[in-house]
C-alpha cells in the first residue's frame, strides 16, 4: 500500500519532531519533509508534491494564514490541517484558516490536561487519513463562502416532496437539532444568515470543536446571523429563535422540567472519539422532542450522527443531509443517506428553507409533545 506523504511545517523544531514521530509511528503514513516557514512550505510542496500537509500558524517570513492563502490562489487543492495553540488567539486564527481554504485543524500537544501527545497524536492520524486517504470522500477544493449559491448535486439530490412523505404531508418541527464537523465553520456562515430574525424554533448544534473555539465560532456566527447564537450554558430554558451551540469538552442534552426544555451539560465519555457527540443531542432531542424533532447532519469526517439519526427517526422525527457537492467531507451526512435515514437530501439554502417553512412555536411542539406523554 501506498503511504500517505505529509509535509510538516513548524517553525518550532520540537513541535516538527513531535509530529514527525506521531506520524512515522503509524505503517500508512510518513513525513515527505519539513519546512520551518510559509516560504519553505511552498518551495517543498512544489519539490516534493505531498498527499497532505500540515500548518502552523505563527512563523517568521511568511505565516500560516499567508500561506494558505498562497496555496489555494496557485491553484493548489492540498489538504491543509491547520496545527494550533489552545488559545484564544490560536482559536480566532484557526477559523481564519478555514475560511482562506484549510480543511481542518489539531490542537498542539501539551504535556498535560485533555491535549496530551497521545491524545493530539490520534486525532492527526485519524484526520490526515481522512483527508488524504485515496478512498475518503474528500470534495477537493475551498468550501464555500456565505451567501454562496453553489448548485446541489443532483445524483444524490432527494425532492423536498420525499421529506413530507417520509414523516406525513405537511409536517412541522418544533426543533431543529445540526451535527457538523470538518468545513462546519463555513457551511454554518453559509447556513445561519440565511434563517429570519422571526425564527421559530430553537436550534441546538453540535460542533466538533474543544473549548474557547466554540464560543469565538458563537460569537462569528452570532455577529452574522439574524438571531442571537450563544454558546449553551447549563440549565439555561432552550427558546425559539436562538441557536445554541454545545461547548468545546462536553456533551449537550436537553430535558424537560416542570414543561420547560434546558440544556444539560455532562463530560461523559466521547463519542465517536468527539465531546461533543451528535450522537449524544439527537439522541436527547429525539426522547424529549419526539416526533417534531427535526435533525440535520451537515458536512464532517466519521460517522458521528449516524445512532441519534436513528432514535429521530424512531421517534416520529425526520432527518436532513446536506448534499454532497457542497460538503467539505462527505462523511458524517453520507453515512446516513447509506443507511437510508435521510428524509431529505439538500443543498445549505434548500436546508434554510425547509427549517423556516415547517418550524412552529415553541409552545405548540411542547403541548404537542406533552400530549405524547
Amino acid at each position: 500500500m501506498k503511504k500517505i506523504r505529509v509535509l510538516l511545517v513548524d517553525d518550532s523544531a520540537v513541535i516538527r519532531k513531535v509530529l514527525g514521530d506521531l506520524i512515522a509511528a503509524d505503517p500508512e503514513l510518513e513525513v515527505a519533509g519539513t519546512a520551518a516557514n510559509g516560504k519553505l512550505a511552498l518551495e517543498q510542496l512544489e519539490i516534493l508534491k505531498p498527499d497532505i500537509v500540515t500548518m502552523d500558524i505563527e512563523m517568521p517570513e511568511m505565516d500560516g494564514l499567508q500561506t494558505v492563502q498562497e496555496i489555494r490562489k496557485r491553484g493548489s487543492q492540498v489538504p491543509i490541517i491547520m496545527c494550533s495553540s489552545l488559545t484564544a488567539a490560536g482559536a480566532s486564527h484557526t477559523l481564519d484558516a478555514l475560511a482562506f481554504g484549510a480543511n481542518d485543524y489539531v490542537t498542539k500537544p501539551s504535556s498535560h490536561g485533555v491535549n496530551t501527545r497521545e491524545v493530539v497524536g490520534e486525532e492527526l492520524v485519524r484526520k490526515i487519513k481522512g483527508l488524504a486517504s485515496p478512498n475518503a470522500n474528500l470534495i477537493r477544493g475551498v468550501p464555500p463562502q456565505a451567501g454562496s449559491s453553489r448548485q446541489p448535486d443532483t445524483h444524490v439530490r432527494v425532492s423536498t416532496t420525499i421529506l413530507e412523505a417520509g414523516t406525513s404531508p405537511g409536517k412541522n418541527f418544533g426543533v431543529v437539532a445540526i451535527g457538523v464537523s470538518t468545513g462546519g465553520p463555513n457551511a454554518l456562515q453559509d447556513l445561519l444568515p440565511r434563517l429570519p430574525a422571526n425564527l421559530q424554533v430553537p436550534i441546538l448544534l453540535v460542533q466538533h470543536m474543544p473549548p474557547l473555539f466554540t464560543k469565538l465560532l458563537a460569537d462569528r456566527l452570532g455577529a452574522q446571523a439574524k438571531v442571537p447564537v450563544v454558546e449553551a450554558v447549563e440549565g439555561q430554558e432552550v427558546k425559539a429563535g436562538t441557536i445554541y451551540i454545545a461547548p468545546g469538552g462536553l456533551h449537550m442534552e436537553v430535558k424537560r422540567v416542570f414543561g420547560r426544555v434546558i440544556v444539560a451539560l455532562q463530560e461523559g465519555p466521547p463519542e465517536n472519539s468527539c465531546r461533543p457527540a451528535v450522537d449524544v443531542l439527537f439522541r436527547s432531542v429525539a426522547k424529549v422532542y419526539g416526533a417534531d424533532s427535526l435533525g440535520v447532519i451537515l458536512t464532517g469526517m466519521g460517522q458521528d450522527g449516524l445512532n441519534g439519526s436513528k432514535h429521530i427517526k424512531q421517534a416520529g422525527g425526520a432527518v436532513i443531509a446536506q448534499e454532497r457537492e457542497g460538503c467539505a467531507v462527505w462523511g458524517m451526512p453520507g453515512a446516513v443517506v447509506d443507511a437510508g435515514l435521510a428524509s431529505g437530501v439538500l443543498s445549505l439554502q434548500d436546508i434554510a428553507s425547509e427549517i423556516v417553512k415547517r418550524g412552529v412555536s415553541e409552545r405548540d411542539a411542547l403541548a404537542s409533545s406533552e400530549q405524547r406523554v
